[in-house]
């Protein structure tokens, strides 16, 4: 679906307490003539999303817990709203295909966030990714209906958003032909890039989740912090940008300054520059192809003074190279990988396991699994379904062994 032209342009938030959902509502709100909020939807946070109910007054508003959504259907109620509050995983996918909305903001984490943009994808919508789960688990099948319904496919990842800004516009006919030699994604390293490898072991989620540079949810922390979340980002990048893994090289660069980069064969490297916030890039694609204020200060680039740049360590960083093997394994390897890792990290989390164990529950869970190909959707769900009971039984067996 193009947006261009439209006055104002609905937008369905999916996930709008978290993070990026925050973010996408500041964004908004500097441009109420240009956007309007039709729906919101969270987990369970009810308290949260009553309050983006009062300040942005959404027609929808979705908890998938059915008693948060009592909840805030009787807070709605009394405040006089006229907002109606659904519930449930099939109402996610209801307003991502609302007819008044343009824009889906895809920023549901894990793999709880693939049917509903699915969903906006056969609706045709604008989808602003920051999902990258809905790849990682069903690449082929969510491209092949981003085609077949002409929706628009726009990254949110800082890394993503980066590439694709320093993309010829022709890229999509193939890397090769549009001159490209290898895409730089960059990496921060997480907290623990220089932290002794034998003391990784004795780590918390309190310390996991404190990232030096961005701020992010709890998840995607701890995947910055083993760097798994960059594995996700280079599936995902072969995806969006329909190329080969070894044509993504990742990149330490602690400061988090350059966002990726592209190769060309000319020579050339092209970067995109910013500040580390997470409202350049969603307003990027919001109003892309045009540009907005996004409410992020410029870069001072006499501040930054040098830019530095490492190898990644794969010993370091084991669920780096676990993603890159299931990459070239394909089929539902990635699926595999992917819910693996979120049972993985929240046991973490839930200080169930130890940091050092997240790598190896994956590991087992992807050694005790046959991999088959991903033809439909249900094959998928399966393996997911599957890889989360035998990561589960993982857990029980490593649990608090250090």
């Amino acid at each position: 679906m193009s947006t261009s032209g439209l006055s104002t342009q609905g937008v369905c938030i999916l996930g709008s307490t978290g993070t990026i959902g925050v973010n996408t509502l500041d964004v908004i709100k500097r441009h109420p003539e240009k956007y309007n909020v039709v729906a919101l939807t969270a987990n369970q946070a009810d308290e949260k999303l009553y309050q983006q109910c009062v300040e942005f007054k959404p027609e929808y508003a979705v908890l998938v817990n059915a008693d948060a959504a009592q909840r805030l259907k009787e807070k709605i109620d009394k405040a006089g709203l006229n907002t109606e509050v659904l519930s449930g995983v099939e109402s996610l996918e209801k307003v991502a295909g609302l007819d008044n909305v343009h824009q889906v903001m895809a920023a549901i984490v894990g793999a709880a966030g693939l049917l509903p943009t699915l969903a906006a994808a056969r609706a045709g919508k604008r989808i602003l990714l920051a999902n990258k789960e809905a790849l990682v688990m069903s690449g082929d099948i969510f491209i092949k209906e981003v085609e077949k319904h002409q929706a628009e496919l726009l990254p949110i990842d800082s890394e993503h958003n980066a590439i694709f800004q320093c993309m010829p516009s022709h890229f999509e006919k193939g890397l090769e032909a549009a001159g490209v030699n290898k895409i730089l994604l960059t990496a921060s390293g997480g907290p623990f890039r220089t932290r002794s490898i034998d003391t990784l072991h004795d780590v918390t989620p309190e310390e996991a989740v404190a990232h030096p540079n961005w701020v992010m949810g709890q998840k995607i922390s701890v995947d910055s912090a083993t760097m798994m979340n960059k594995g996700l980002e280079v599936i995902e990048a072969c995806w969006l940008f329909n190329t080969k893994p070894e044509m993504i090289q990742v990149v330490l660069h602690s400061q988090s300054i350059i966002h990726s980069m592209v190769s060309y064969t000319d020579g050339s490297v092209l970067a995109q520059m910013g500040n580390p916030d997470m409202r350049t890039p969603i307003a990027h694609a919001m109003a892309w192809p045009e540009r907005i204020p996004s409410g992020v200060e410029p870069l001072d680039i006499f501040d930054v003074a040098k830019l530095e740049f490492e190898k990644p360590d794969f010993k370091r960083f084991p669920c780096l190279a676990m993603a890159y093997e299931a990459l070239n394994e394909g089929g539902t390897s990635t699926t595999i990988l992917n819910a693996a890792n979120e049972i993985a990290v929240d046991a973490f989390l839930n200080k169930k396991l130890s940091f050092t164990n997240i790598s190896r529950v994956i590991e087992k869970t992807l050694e005790n699994i046959t991999k088959i190909d991903a033809d439909n959707l249900q094959i998928i769900l399966q393996a997911d379904s599957d890889a989360r009971q035998v990561s589960e039984d993982w857990v029980k067996q490593l649990e608090f062994k250090r």
